[in-house]
């Protein structure tokens, strides 16, 4: 997610100049310094000595380690906080960057990778308007986003969009096993699939979003496409898919207690 977002910052104007990443590994130094252009150091604390923004991608179990040793240099400088770690509550952010350093949550996806990622964000009341416009340019460079009411929603979100692309994969991975077993040539079975999940996407996306008309529209009065629907309803697709997305916002929530300061 973090090349992700210097890819997409780079792409819509930031210059490579103003970007100052902190890596532990000399491996992936060398690699964004080479691919990007930017400042890199193994060092968190000199990364952010001139940040005002600055962006935590890294795992929701290191979040702490990586954000204690930074609370000096927050409370002085006090750049915006934006957390992409799933599931990490804003209380456990404040406490480790410290008083007045504002935070937001964003929770991306990975299709941010190529640009079309989605992206939840939250922020408190206390935070302004500056720090939600700029947390919200930053990630508006890999994709869309979209401002939740409450902080509880972003488990929705984590589960919706979050895990989502991992949902359409399995789906199209699914498919193209049942096309191969009933004899379609792995291959074309593979780029069948593959450019279904592609072009259906930028079917939903250019349209007014109602997924229900545009299903309609595929699903012929007594025809095939009729006839599989029928049988992924009597299987009950729409209540398994409802506890997988129940499951993974469990598990967001789970992660909060687990690896915040609740814990």
């Amino acid at each position: 997610m973090g090349r992700a977002l210097i890819g997409g910052l780079l792409r819509r104007g930031t210059r490579p100049e103003h970007v100052s990443v902190g890596e532990s590994s000399e491996i992936a130094r060398a690699a964004l310094a080479r691919d990007f252009g930017i400042q890199t150091t193994p060092d968190n604390r000199v990364a952010i000595e001139a940040a005002t923004l600055l962006i935590v991608a890294v795992k929701p179990q290191d979040l702490g380690d990586v954000l204690r040793p930074l609370r000096p240099v927050l409370q002085q400088n006090r750049p915006t906080v934006v957390s992409v770690a799933a599931g990490i509550r804003l209380s456990s952010l404040e406490s480790w960057c410290g008083a007045d350093v504002p935070v937001v949550r964003a929770m991306p996806n990975r299709p941010a990778l190529v640009g079309a990622g989605a992206t939840g964000l939250f922020a408190p009341l206390h935070v302004l308007s500056g720090p939600r416009t700029a947390a919200q340019h930053a990630l508006e460079a890999v994709g869309e986003t979209v401002w939740v009411t409450s902080e509880e929603q972003l488990d929705i979100v984590t589960a919706l969009s979050g895990s989502g692309p991992a949902y359409f994969f399995l789906l199209a991975e699914l498919m193209t096993r049942g096309a191969i077993d009933l004899g379609l040539d792995a291959v074309a079975a593979r780029r069948l699939a593959v450019a279904t999940l592609h072009g259906s996407g930028q079917l939903a996306h250019g349209s007014d979003g109602d997924l229900e008309r545009l299903r309609a529209e595929v699903t012929s009065k007594g025809g095939t496409t009729e006839a599989a629907v029928h049988l992924l309803d009597s299987a009950d697709l729409r209540g398994i898919m409802a506890r997988a997305l129940e499951a993974a916002m469990q598990r967001s929530r789970e992660l909060a207690a687990q690896f915040g300061t609740e814990r």
